[in-house]
């Protein structure tokens, strides 16, 4: 009989002497006086908690069960802050003497959002730390935080706030009423972000001047603004590059804020930014540092703005490949991509490039018909090495002869959205200053009869188009080429073999 309990006895032994050990990393905020009621001010406990933390040489700052009130919360090395099932830590109003940590100064204010230049009016901060952790199913509920840009005295715009860390991880937790930005990490390496549910009233997550990233399982619910968002501003006073990411298995939405954690994804249809709900993945706008290296793969959008690649600061975008996408009910253009000249950042900075990009695998229903899909570069600065394939849209349909006969201004320096480019004059894609393009297996059908051409392109090079799928408007083109050289055609509906070398404009 011994012979068969002494394993049993081993593996008891050694889960006891686990938790003796983590126990021993454990601090409760409780046993610091927190008290998790909804009406004491918790911050000091906290405070307190990671203090001792910090002395021990790390570990677990856990939240029990309860409701915790708090302003700003100091992260620092080696601890994990551990929010359990039923813990809610609230982000308090700011009352009399009771408030957030006040902005700290910016000498580089100007080149971004008041929002993104700052990190300290939050609820959860860290700058120059390492191996740090946010965890746990509990929630992140930002009451008495603001969403503005500008923040009035006192007052918090952040959940979590994150500058010049390494090895991150944010896991598990939910996130409700974010304020500006639920997420805002800036110069931060070696970040997960796992299994989050965001939904908020601004930004859901804006990953910025970042290094190795892997975002992953979330679901992020942003009508007023965007869900999954990376950026490269110049808030750290260089042009540092987001690269190295990944973003797989997620969803981003935009129903009525509070009615994805609810459960209930309403959709009033109320006036968000811009007159249309956001919600999107994108890249961009601010764009000092470019993009590079980024996968995206396994998303879904839905009741949200499509996918927007931009790059209008003098960043390099190259080298993204996006793929296995699923999008419905798209409320503006469901493909973005922009290469601008805004140039919003220190004088003498080049135009950027926007180059060696792959989509593919790319499903939408119910796109809004206003825009099409818009790739577009600016004169003398071309988007480049662009290939999609396996793309199937379906748009509602409905555009007109005279908005088929709009000029669209290049809105060079102009912040790059779909709507400031106004009703297209293509039903499908507008492709403008493209040099290297590649289109596969491309189909695009409309729930009512449009009649615009299906593609418009001017000042394109080295084209291809190979099995597009289109219907021919009644009195328009399927293809409208102009200004460009070198477009290849071959077998697509409706359309013989076509190869044009050179043409001011040729209807196809």
């Amino acid at each position: 009989m011994k012979k068969f309990l002494q394993p049993l006895f081993s593996l008891t032994a050694f889960v006891l002497c686990a938790q003796i050990a983590t126990a021993a990393h454990l601090f409760n905020v409780k046993d610091f006086g927190a008290k998790g009621d909804s009406a004491q001010i918790d911050t000091k406990a906290i405070e307190a908690a990671i203090g001792a933390a910090t002395a021990a040489g790390g570990g677990t700052v856990y939240f029990p069960a309860g409701r915790y009130l708090s302003y700003t919360i100091h992260l620092r090395n080696n601890i994990c802050l551990y929010i359990d099932q039923g813990a809610v830590l609230i982000g308090a109003a700011p009352s009399g003497d009771a408030r957030y940590d006040a902005p700290e100064p910016n000498q580089y204010d100007a080149y971004q959002d008041f929002g993104h230049s700052h990190w300290q009016n939050s609820l959860i901060y860290g700058e120059g730390l390492h191996d740090i952790s946010i965890m746990g199913p509990g929630l992140i509920w930002g009451k008495g935080m603001v969403r503005s840009t500008k923040v009035p005295e006192g007052g918090g715009n952040k959940s979590i706030a994150l500058k010049w860390c390494r090895n991150v991880i944010i896991r598990d937790v939910s996130i409700l009423h974010g304020g500006h930005f639920a997420i805002l990490a800036t110069g931060v390496d070696n970040l997960t972000i796992d299994n989050l549910k965001i939904d908020t009233n601004r930004d859901g997550m804006d990953i910025d001047c970042c290094r190795n990233v892997r975002i992953s399982n979330c679901s992020v619910n942003s009508p007023y603004d965007d869900g999954i968002c990376l950026k490269s501003s110049y808030a750290l006073g260089m042009a540092r590059a987001t690269e190295n990411v990944t973003v797989s298995n997620c969803q981003v939405s935009g129903y009525d804020e509070g009615s994805f954690l609810d459960g209930t994804f309403k959709r009033n249809e109320k006036k968000y930014s811009d007159g249309t709900t956001t919600g999107r993945i994108k890249m961009g706008t601010e764009s000092n540092g470019g993009f590079k290296n980024v996968t995206i793969t396994n998303c879904v959008f839905d009741y949200s703005r499509g996918l927007a690649l931009e790059t209008v600061d003098g960043g390099l975008l190259e080298d993204v490949t996006i793929s296995n996408i699923t999008m419905r009910d798209i409320v503006n253009a469901p493909i973005f991509i922009r290469l601008g000249a805004r140039m919003r950042g220190p004088e003498g900075i080049p135009v950027g490039a926007c180059r060696r990009i792959i989509l593919s695998n790319i499903v939408v229903y119910n796109a809004d018909p206003r825009h099409g899909s818009i790739i577009g570069g600016i004169p003398g600065h071309d988007i480049e090495d662009l290939q999609l394939s396996n793309v199937h849209i379906y748009y509602k349909g409905g555009g007109t002869a005279e908005q088929a006969a709009r000029v669209v201004p290049e809105f060079e320096q102009d912040y790059p959205e779909p709507y400031r480019f106004g009703v297209m004059p293509a039903s499908g894609f507008f492709i403008r200053h493209v040099n290297n393009l590649k289109m596969e297996n491309i189909e695009v059908n409309f729930l009512q009869a449009d009649q615009r051409s299906v593609f418009m392109l001017d000042d394109v090079k080295d084209a291809s188009f190979y099995r597009i799928k289109a219907p021919k408007p009644a009195d328009a083109s399927t293809f409208d080429i102009r200004n460009s050289r070198n477009v290849n055609v071959q077998l697509s509906q409706g359309i013989k073999d076509t190869q044009i070398n050179n043409t001011a404009k040729k209807l196809l």
